[in-house]
């Protein structure tokens, strides 16, 4: 039998972590110059600590958090539902995405359920650690032959959750240029899309270089009230003059369906947010019970994007673009203004997926950086300067926004949303006195990481074959 592993022979790893005791330097933020908590709250011990950029000077409440949930998983993934759609045909793509939705939410519910058994091992903690530390806890008690993996396993983590975040605001570039390039171009003022890229890059890096997050808190909320206003109006037009399902494919083919996985599961990757969100609540027991946070606020948003995704493929065929804002009438006002604002709401968007990764990055950049040791607000700007353009580059260089957020979301999506969470259940429970597991879990877990397995291969070499 594998017993747990204890403190105080480990207390060193143990205090390393930023949620729960004294912090590593290499994970840790300057709460006074970032205004983020990295889970730690001494007035709330209940709740109230967010982390992963997410801090409130108050605990959330349940519908505050719900809404996170939504902010956290609606963006340019909710505008490709239309082409994941067409990529799996009218009738297999919405069964196949209340099936994605529930498997999503049932990792999410996993690596919920394994942040709280660790935590319980903690001598101090008073909430959940995050995504990360998670990992790294459940193979430091797990079985023998794997505490080694403990630190790597942690590393491989932060890195999927930068690439993911990084990608994302890759894909606002894309998703705002095309927009802005159909309004400019239908008052005859041609420009090519990458000269749009250059003209969005100060007005996307202007917010990235406010440090403290909680003067991004306008970001947030303008982005919602754009966001939402935008979903509700192309609804309206996706819903006029609807053509007969027969026109459609019912199965689009073997060939397409990668390619639906990788933007289905890109647009559900709201995972990284679980811990955090649960963190800052005034009643965290509300966030994962049967009607809790977790399970109404994620059919909210399956149900919105298989909607929306439906819609967008009955309406407009085979001609459904990578947005469904680009399907809308390039000469109707209130179409131009459906693009402006969504665009303007992904634009405010980016600051804040751009802070999660900072987050995460910036403390060894610190680390290894001998200058920012006397000026570290100069090494931050310019990092995060660097970021930005790193990511404007990429943008420049890939043009096929599609193709890009099914290459995301085959890539590292699926590693955070639904390999990580199984394996983590499956390493405790081997870890435990006994080390046995019911079959059914066997089964269950074995079947979520052979569709992780399918949506990687397959959705990365399809999504590389459509870029190159």
């Amino acid at each position: 039998s594998n017993p747990p592993k204890k403190p105080p022979s480990s207390v060193e790893p143990i205090q390393n972590y930023g949620s729960n005791g004294q912090s590593n330097p290499a994970f840790e933020m300057n709460d006074t110059e970032t205004g983020v908590t990295n889970g730690k709250d001494d007035k709330e011990p209940n709740g109230g600590g967010g982390g992963h950029g997410i801090d409130s000077d108050h605990p959330t409440s349940y519908l505050e958090t719900t809404m996170h949930i939504f902010k956290g998983n609606v963006g340019p993934g909710l505008y490709a539902m239309g082409q994941a759609f067409y990529n799996g045909g009218i009738v297999a793509a919405p069964i196949l995405t209340v099936l994605l939705g529930i498997t999503c939410i049932h990792s999410q519910h996993l690596l919920l359920n394994c942040a709280a058994k660790v935590k319980s091992k903690l001598p101090n903690a008073k909430q959940l650690p995050d995504f990360a530390e998670t990992v790294e806890l459940c193979f430091e008690n797990g079985p023998q032959r794997t505490r080694w993996l403990a630190k790597y396993m942690r590393v491989a983590v932060n890195v999927f959750i930068c690439v993911t975040q990084l990608g994302f605001c890759t894909v606002y570039f894309g998703f705002i240029s095309n927009n802005l390039k159909q309004i400019f171009d239908y008052y005859n003022v041609i420009l090519d899309i990458r000269v749009h890229m250059a003209i969005i890059l100060v007005p996307i890096l202007l917010p990235t270089l406010i440090r403290n997050l909680k003067y991004l808190a306008w970001c947030m909320t303008l982005a919602n009230i754009c966001m939402m206003l935008g979903i509700c109006i192309t609804a309206s037009y996706a819903v006029r003059d609807l053509p007969p399902l027969s026109e459609r494919k019912y199965f689009s083919s073997w060939s397409q369906l990668p390619l639906y996985f990788g933007t289905a599961i890109f647009a559900f990757e709201g995972i990284a947010l679980v811990l955090p969100l649960h963190n800052a609540m005034r009643k965290p027991s509300d966030f994962g019970r049967p009607l809790g946070v977790l399970n109404v606020g994620m059919a909210i948003v399956t149900a919105i994007f298989t909607t929306l995704g439906f819609l967008g493929y009955l309406k407009w065929g085979d001609d459904v673009k990578s947005s469904l804002t680009l399907n809308l009438p390039p000469g109707d006002i209130l179409a131009q203004s459906v693009k402006v604002m969504v665009s303007l709401g992904i634009l405010l968007g980016y600051a804040l997926q751009f802070f999660v990764a900072i987050q995460i990055m910036l403390p060894s950049v610190h680390a290894k950086i001998g200058y920012s040791k006397t000026h570290p607000v100069r090494v931050e700007l310019v990092f995060r300067l660097m970021m930005v353009l790193v990511t404007f580059i990429v943008a420049e260089s890939i043009l096929n926004v599609g193709a890009l957020i099914s290459l995301i979301g085959a890539l590292c999506s699926t590693a955070l949303a639904l390999v990580f969470p199984p394996v983590l259940e499956i390493i405790l429970e081997l870890g435990q006195e006994g080390g046995r597991i019911c079959w059914m879990v066997w089964l269950k877990n074995s079947l979520i990481l052979l569709l992780a397995i399918f949506i990687f291969l397959t959705g990365t070499f399809e999504s590389i074959k459509e870029l190159t």
